[in-house]
């Protein structure tokens, strides 16, 4: 059997086509770099080959910090500064500043920020100490912590003391509400329509509140509410914990404590008054509802405490109490030893 080939006519046209060099714009986009990029690795491909495109370090090496230099930053960070210098406390950038004028120590404000990232130095912040001067404080912190930690059983404990001269302001002008990427925003300046006294008791326990606001604050309305507090838990061992103003100890309140000898007064030290569990709720109520409050008199700001107080009953629960008398006690002696370190140093 024979087979015919096609004529050389008849053969099939293989001819290769021309490729296209990729633009380098393609090439930066699958690499995710720049097309200036690009161009310049094909550069040095062309002029070393492969040891062209070998990573290249740029500049020159970092300068290393002396360990005298960070020394010398925490050292003034944990310092006040040079009264000279009439600063209050330092900034990354005063302390940098001053480092290199009076020191000769070169180091960014950036290098600052981070050592004090690194220690948790936070000089840009502060908060306030009371010392209590109360001879009987060791014996008063353990009294009342006591009660918080192992309240006698079925005893009731209450809380209690009087947020004074709550201001019902109202604005000048309405609050904007909060929109899409706009915060509530509210005038600065504003209107006063009066004041009101809150007198409140936290039932340890269970953390209800009770709670009545009053015009005056005085021994009588102290004691008028004290009764109220009380009245619920007739047949109870009652102990209350209270701060040392003089309105709690008028000769009316001691004469009805002693008709009532089921209700006991159980003071915290002298400039104490942290240590009474009704200023936690008072700070509360104080972010959640007055502070930002908007009121247009006396009475719509009772009522909003009032609302705020039955809406807290919905749902409360009473605060979980940890600091034991001995660790109190601890730190609060740190504080004085640190405190009498400072006025030796200071005096010197």
């Amino acid at each position: 059997m024979t087979i015919e080939q096609p004529e050389p006519s008849q053969q099939p046209c293989r001819s290769k086509l021309p490729t296209r060099e990729p633009h380098p714009k393609d090439i930066a986009e699958l690499a995710g770099v720049a097309p200036l990029t690009v161009d310049r690795c094909k550069a040095r491909y062309t002029e070393r080959g492969l040891a062209g495109l070998e990573g290249k370090r740029r500049g020159g090496p970092r300068t290393q910090v002396p360990p005298r230099a960070r020394a010398r930053v925490i050292a003034l960070t944990r310092m006040s500064p040079p009264a000279d210098s009439g600063l209050s406390h330092w900034s990354t950038r005063t302390l940098a500043d001053h480092l290199r004028r009076r020191e000769g120590i070169s180091v960014s404000w950036h290098y600052i920020a981070r050592i004090w990232r690194e220690e948790n130095l936070k000089p840009h912040r502060s908060g306030t100490f009371k010392i209590s001067k109360d001879p009987a404080f060791a014996e008063k912190v353990a009294d009342v912590v006591g009660l918080y930690l192992a309240p006698p059983g079925g005893a009731v404990v209450l809380s209690v003391d009087e947020k004074t001269q709550v201001q019902a302001l109202d604005r000048t002008q309405p609050v904007l509400p909060v929109a899409f990427a706009v915060t509530e925003q509210r005038t600065h300046d504003y209107v006063r329509h009066g004041t009101t006294n809150l007198f409140a008791a936290l039932n340890v326990t269970t953390g209800e509140v009770l709670g009545e606001c009053k015009p005056n604050r005085n021994g009588a309305s102290f004691l008028a509410f004290l009764k109220k507090a009380v009245e619920p838990h007739t047949g109870k061992e009652v102990h209350v914990v209270l701060d040392n103003l003089s309105t709690h100890t008028t000769p009316d309140v001691k004469a009805w404590l002693a008709d009532n000898p089921h209700v006991h007064f159980h003071f915290t030290p002298v400039g104490s008054s942290w240590l009474n569990q009704i200023e936690i709720w008072f700070g509360i109520i104080t972010r959640q509802s007055i502070r930002r409050g908007t009121f247009s008199s006396v009475n719509v700001l009772v009522k909003q405490i009032r609302d705020y107080i039955n809406s807290w009953n919905e749902n409360a629960k009473p605060f979980t109490w940890t600091a034991t008398a001995d660790e109190i006690l601890a730190k609060v002696r740190l504080v004085q030893t640190s405190v009498k370190k400072l006025v030796n140093n200071n005096s010197k």
